[in-house]
């Protein structure tokens, strides 16, 4: 028996013997990750069957690394319930393909299967979550990591080794496709949140991947996978600390970034996926490429065998997608790369094979009957899409309509009945019996003192005057409307599509944000403002349900609205988390992840910029967004009273040791039982760089009964009041701190802290 066939070794010492087997060809095979799994079969009925150039590409390499998406379904991969991977078949093509791989491995490598989770799997009868726009909106990292944990427990079942979560982007322009991947656009709130999904991930059994490292959600224009114009500083306060906090909590893979920082991609970049984070974060997992972005890099190098080399040198262990990474053998030969940073990447990749236990159980058992994800017995995405739901106007008390015995309900707008324009990018065909839109919940929940009639009014891009009249006829005739409006990542409409998978905007086109659909304008697509009049013009209160990918510019509808919420894609449950709310069986408990402009022209709008000189406003528009981050309204009253501080002055060395502590209560005084939020933001009011209006540095969330008190603890620890000073050192400085203490917008206390020598 060879060592690394020794169980009782550990796993990287059973690597290290290993590798000193292998040939540079089987090497470079452990290193790639060329082929789409979806691509790989062909189902026929209850039968699985591999294509020639998956063998091919398994007996070339002696084996194979990891393998992408072999459950993923959707228009893209052209997978659907007649030709994908249902659960009842994962088991059984898990252990076709990994068969095959160790028939032609000499050494008997398994293969590690990836697989999307960036708000559930990316499968036939995956476990879906509301995007996670909307889970920064509910603001409860506790809930996530549950949402996580039951995601995790599928893919683990489907034998799914690396989750690829979209955790590290942090939205800095509304205008960007990909904004529905992003939890906020604060740092703090974001980073809370990608701690909680990878720990949630790998607490289960499933190594996560989190995406993307690092800036891209500072896109120029918001243009995906432009270059990200910002300094050093910038970075770091902005968009390292989701990373940071993953390494904190061991996460086993980072994705590396389409876009450049400075002129240097991500992919090519030493100093970013060597320095920053392996040597100051402390990373010892697997860095794995973006689809096709090492090929990207030729356009630097000019030549794709030294374009591999370059993304290898930089700290890239795994490809996706390319070329460059298969010729890794010849860069090798010619000196491009050493052999030593090609064993170091294979040693990460054994090394994660061994530790998941593939060596001694390659393979699923196909007896075991799969299990039901399924929302009733899972929870925690309708509880997700119900805390992620964010109230923003109730004139007059409108809602929740729960004290009208008799009510006629018109249910207008293009995203009223559609699933697909509620579940977002990244998403897999659903069964219709196992979800609900805004219009089959209301119908449901409102029983028979609800009459609820419906019309589409137009689509997000399409409509007639045929159905605006329709609608405006519809709403004349009842006694409210919630006009469901928005926008839609929805694939399944007609959409062509890019080798990365990314929409292509030159053909059919019937999304107006995902991957690859950046917008000019945040105004609403086609007639929905067209609609929004018509509707108003019965004189009848309306209901806005704004639905979408992004934070919109809407002022015109905010204003006219009775009642005004938004809720960012909130899921295959979503309808009944509209509904309950809507009609009074839940109560708000959202809060902007991110602000709302005016215009697309007042961009940016994002809370946190820098507290620099007053400069000149537009004079066509006020200075503040329509909604910013942080606010949300409740169906009750909270009182926060009994605010002390533990310490009005502290040195900076005291505070590694001793935080400071904000103490209060919080009493609902209202007559119905509600969310609090309370957040605690810092600015600094001197010191060696401009500081920033606000900074979230920490918050709770709870939920109080009517009547009910609680008491309140928020901490600032040495790093909550750091900064990168003018020598890019990050430390505390000397000043007055300003503390304010909010909740949904509303200020609840204000106080000082001296940081003295």
């Amino acid at each position: 028996m060879e060592p690394y066939q020794n169980e009782k070794l550990t796993s990287s010492e059973r690597a290290l013997d290993l590798l000193s087997h292998m040939t540079l060809c089987e090497k470079v095979g452990q290193l790639n990750q060329r082929l789409y799994g979806f691509s790989c079969y062909e189902r026929q009925g209850s039968e699985v069957r591999l294509t020639q150039k998956f063998i091919d590409e398994a007996q070339r390499y002696g084996g194979m690394g990891v393998l992408y998406g072999l459950y993923r379904a959707d228009p893209w991969s052209k997978r659907d319930y007649e030709t994908g991977i249902p659960s009842s078949l994962a088991r059984k093509a898990y252990n076709t393909v990994q068969r095959c791989v160790l028939e032609h491995s000499r050494l008997k490598i398994p293969v590690l299967m990836s697989s999307e989770c960036p708000h559930g799997h990316q499968a036939l009868d995956g476990y879906l979550l509301p995007v996670n726009l909307c889970a920064g909106a509910a603001w409860n990292p506790k809930l996530l990591r549950e949402a996580y944990a039951v995601c995790a427990r599928q893919l683990h079942e489907m034998g799914v080794d690396l989750a690829l979560l979209s955790v590290l982007d942090v939205l800095r322009d509304p205008r960007w496709g990909r904004s529905e991947e992003c939890y906020s656009e604060d740092p703090y709130l974001s980073a809370q949140l990608a701690e909680a999904a990878v720990t949630g991930c790998q607490e289960n059994g499933v190594t996560a991947v989190a995406k993307h490292f690092c800036a891209q959600g500072e896109c120029k224009g918001g243009v995906n996978a432009s270059a990200a114009s910002i300094g050093p500083r910038e970075l770091r306060e902005i968009h390292l600390p989701g990373a940071a906090a993953c390494c904190r909590v061991g996460v086993g893979g980072i994705m590396a970034a389409y876009n450049e920082i400075d002129g240097l991609p991500c992919h090519g970049n030493p100093a970013l996926l060597r320095g920053i984070l392996r040597e100051e974060f402390g990373f010892n997992g697997v860095v794995m490429a973006d689809g096709t972005a090492v090929d990207r890099l030729d356009t630097l190098t000019g030549d794709n065998v030294k374009s591999g080399a370059l993304s290898l040198h930089a700290g890239v262990d795994i490809s996706l997608w390319d070329n460059g990474f298969s010729t890794l053998e010849e860069a090798v030969q010619k000196e491009y790369v050493s052999e030593q940073e090609l064993n170091e990447a294979v040693l990460r990749v054994l090394n994660i094979k061994f530790e998941r236990g593939l060596f001694e159980h390659p393979y699923l058992d196909e007896d075991v009957p799969p299990e039901s994800f399924s929302y009733e017995l899972y929870p925690q995405s309708l509880e997700l899409a119900r805390q992620g739901i964010v109230l923003l106007k109730n004139e007059n008390n409108l809602l929740p309509l729960s004290n009208v015995k008799q009510m006629r309900v018109a249910v207008i707008g293009p995203n009223a009945d559609d699933i697909y324009a509620q579940i977002g990018d990244y998403s897999p065909p659903v069964c219709p019996e196992k979800v609900l839109t805004v219009r089959q919940g209301l119908e449901r929940l409102g029983g028979a003192r609800l009459d609820v009639q419906y019309a589409r009014g137009c689509g997000i891009y399409d409509g007639t005057n045929q159905e605006l009249d329709e609608a405006a006829a519809l709403a004349a005739q009842s006694d409210v409307i919630v006009l469901v409006v928005g926008g839609s990542s929805s694939r399944f409409a007609g959409t062509r599509f890019d080798k990365n998978g990314a929409a292509l905007v030159d053909g059919p086109l019937q999304m107006d944000c995902g991957e690859g659909v950046d917008c000019s304008d945040l105004r609403l697509c086609g007639r929905q403002e067209e609609l929004f009049t018509r509707i108003l013009a019965v004189g009848k209160p309306v209901v806005t349900v704004l639905i979408g990918g992004r934070p919109y510019a809407v002022p015109e509808i905010a204003e006219h609205s009775s009642a005004f919420l938004t809720a960012f894609y909130p899921g295959p449950m979503g309808g009944q988390a509209v509904a309950e709310l809507l009609l009074g069986f839940t109560e708000p408990g959202g809060r902007l992840p991110v602000s709302m402009p005016r215009s697309s022209g007042q961009l940016p709008v994002y809370y946190n910029s820098r507290a620099s000189y007053h400069a000149m406003g537009y004079h066509d528009l006020p200075d503040t967004p329509l909604f910013t981050f942080g606010d949300g309204l409740s169906y009750t009253k909270f009182v926060c009273a009994n605010v002390h501080l533990s310490h009005e002055a502290a040195s900076a060395a005291s505070l590694k040791k001793h935080p400071v502590q904000l103490k209060f209560t919080i009493q609902n005084t209202g007559v119905r039982a509600g969310w609090t939020v309370p957040s605690l933001y810092i600015h600094g009011l001197s010191g060696s760089v401009v500081r920033r209006k606000k900074e979230l540095r920490a918050f709770d969330k709870r939920f109080l009964k009517a009547g009910e008190t609680a008491a309140f603890t928020l901490e600032l620890a040495y790093d909550d009041l750091a900064v990168w000073d003018a020598a890019m050192r990050f430390t505390v400085e000397l000043g007055c701190v300003q503390l304010v203490l909010e909740d949904g917008g509303k200020n609840l206390w204000r106080g000082e802290l001296q940081v003295l020598a």
